[in-house]
């Protein structure tokens, strides 16, 4: 005998029903609902050419070009090589996603489309999407574990070859610098370094968040640790010593003398093994009391978030390598190999990144 179903079982049901959706579409009490729900699922439904929208703004520079004056869109189409009347409907299309305003026959830059341009990074991204849009075409054999992914290689370092192309290897490097600011910026906000001497920052490319920690902590000492062809084109820096190695090839190195570590959007891109394994490491290498931080998108866990469950779940998907975490899951994790005294800090924008802190105990030694 199959099991009753609940009242939002029972709703659900009844939404479910086309005759209940037009009912309700002119009802008084829930037309309004309705309408905010049909425009959701709307949204649902036209997110991937939206998307590919906003890629055609950047690529042709249109919100760039915007804060130079209002766009035509009869002289701008046939100077970039598009008939007029297409140009019109991308500028209104732009207008519709707001990042552009009609004004009569033209169009002007609004304070979103504006900011779009002030997000560092954000450029970059959009124009890398084309790499993660094949390898969604088809979302099903994505899941399946089907789909040779190009993303896989476009990441090729998240599989722990220490070796490769120098010029992959800035295009990796770059990417992950102009991306990193914004991280920095808030995880910084949200937790306090007060009483930390020496700052390891493993997985920290060319030292983007060293960097901004040095501008907050003039006096606290900074190493970053990466792979050999990562830090061989790292620009120096007076205030960071870089270290090569790969924490997945070896232990973090000991004679830093740091008091505290920080792994910056490194555990996403890695299975629960290589977390786990580097975590240890990380607790091996820290002194009685040493502190370790993880900032980087977290899963929503209970209450799933709109952006780390959906963009970064597949995207790290596509890796072929890693996941987003809970807050929950990192800190289990973080207890497995000994760490204590767990704390989560709020960020400002979640969707940027979000920080869990441990504490290695003071009266214990080196992991097994």
């Amino acid at each position: 005998m199959s099991p009753r179903p609940s009242l939002r079982g029972k709703l659900a049901q009844l939404a479910a029903k086309p005759a209940f959706q037009r009912w309700a579409a002119r009802f008084p009490l829930t037309r309004r609902h309705v309408r905010r729900e049909g425009e959701a699922l709307f949204d649902l439904v036209q997110g991937f050419v939206s998307s590919q929208v906003l890629r055609a703004l950047i690529e042709l520079r249109i919100p760039h070009r915007a804060m130079d004056g209002p766009l035509d869109p009869k002289e701008l189409g046939p100077a970039l090589d598009i008939p007029a009347d297409r140009m019109a409907q991308l500028l209104q299309a732009g207008a519709a996603l707001g990042l552009l305003r009609k004004d009569r026959n033209t169009f002007v830059i609004t304070t979103r489309g504006a900011a779009l341009l002030g997000v560092p990074g954000l450029e970059g991204m959009i124009r890398h999407h084309d790499v993660l849009y094949r390898d969604l075409a088809d979302p099903v054999a994505l899941l399946r574990g089907e789909t040779e992914t190009e993303m896989a290689n476009f990441w090729p370092y998240v599989f722990g070859g220490a070796d490769g192309d120098p010029a992959t290897a800035r295009l990796y490097s770059g990417l992950m610098s102009d991306t990193q600011g914004l991280v920095a910026e808030d995880t910084l906000d949200a937790v306090s370094f007060s009483g930390v001497r020496h700052l390891m920052d493993v997985g920290g490319g060319h030292g983007t968040f060293a960097k901004a920690v040095s501008v907050r902590h003039q006096a606290m000492r900074l190493t970053v640790f990466d792979l050999p062809i990562v830090v061989a084109d790292a620009p120096q820096h007076p205030a960071i010593t870089f270290r090569a190695g790969s924490f997945r090839d070896g232990p973090l190195p000991y004679d830093t003398g740091a008091d505290a570590i920080s792994l910056i959007r490194v555990l996403y891109d890695h299975s629960d093994d290589t977390v786990r394994d580097l975590l240890r490491k990380c607790h091996d290498a820290l002194p009685a009391g040493g502190r370790l931080l993880i900032s980087e998108p977290m899963s929503g866990g209970a209450k799933p978030d709109p952006v780390c469950d959906v963009y970064f779940a597949f995207y790290t998907m596509a890796m072929r390598t890693g996941t987003v975490r809970s807050a929950e899951r990192i800190s289990e994790l973080l207890h497995d190999v000994g760490f204590g005294r767990i704390q989560r800090h709020a960020a400002r924008r979640p969707f940027v990144t979000q920080a869990v802190e441990a504490q290695k105990s003071r009266t214990c030694g080196k992991t097994v």
